[in-house]
């Protein structure tokens, strides 16, 4: 039975690939920072709840050891994702991004993933089949955001695609360090969910195809990649 861990999984995209991994016969530990809304998704999916704030040591100490206590770990989806809109509620593009927006969005998006994956590190070494899932953005892709027409490159925001880029760095330099690990980055696409204010042109069913498929890679599949449904992203 393959344990998997997902985080900020009580709804959208996180919770779309829980149900998928349970109906493949995961044994899935879904995240929330919500202790409600976490345990009703996980009722819902047949899942077990954790609680885990991405953003807070001690919250994720203590999932660590819950999961721990349980018996192990075998995946980690790394799906906590936050965007700060700007002062009038739009994209906050170059000339209003702030230092307090960058930081609000990488303390989630790139701190939280680097604490979560460090503290389930040795979880995953102990596994025989360990594999991480970080999931990015096409909006991370350096070749895109600098290629005219290319999908993305009218997107003026800055604090969601640099920490998606940064995403891409550490999966890259991860999988390095630890062979033994599948490690992806992957590109669910333009998804309707909560952090676009449900403005994305597809369903998560469709957004979380990826994931789930990179979730359940074998040993001798891909590591240090980035993809989207459709195969390889430039970086």
């Amino acid at each position: 039975m393959t344990t998997t861990l997902i985080t900020g999984a009580n709804k959208g995209l996180g919770f779309e690939t829980a149900r998928r991994l349970v109906a493949a016969g995961h044994t899935i530990y879904l995240g929330s920072r919500d202790a409600e809304r976490g345990r009703r998704a996980a009722e819902q999916l047949g899942a077990r709840m954790v609680l885990l704030d991405v953003t807070d040591d001690a919250s994720v100490a203590a999932a660590a050891k819950a999961v721990e206590a349980d018996g192990g770990l075998d995946v980690l989806i790394n799906n906590a994702g936050v965007e700060v809109r700007g002062p009038d509620g739009g994209v906050a593009g170059a000339a209003d991004v702030t230092a307090d927006i960058m930081r609000q969005v990488f303390e989630t998006n790139v701190f939280g993933m680097v604490r979560v994956s460090h503290a389930f590190l040795p979880l995953l070494q102990r596994s025989a089949a360990p594999v991480v899932v970080n999931v990015s953005s096409g909006l991370a892709s350096l070749a895109r955001a600098s290629t005219p027409d290319a999908p993305g490159y009218a997107y003026p925001g800055v604090a969601y695609p640099a920490s998606k880029a940064a995403v891409n760095m550490i999966t890259v330099q991860y999988a390095k360090a630890f062979p033994n690990i599948r490690i992806n980055a992957v590109e669910p696409g333009y998804t309707a969910t909560d952090l676009n204010a449900h403005a994305g042109t597809q369903t998560a069913e469709e957004g979380a195809e990826i994931i789930v498929r990179m979730a359940q890679v074998t040993p001798d599949g891909p590591t240090g990649g980035y993809f989207d449904a459709a195969g390889p992203l430039p970086w």
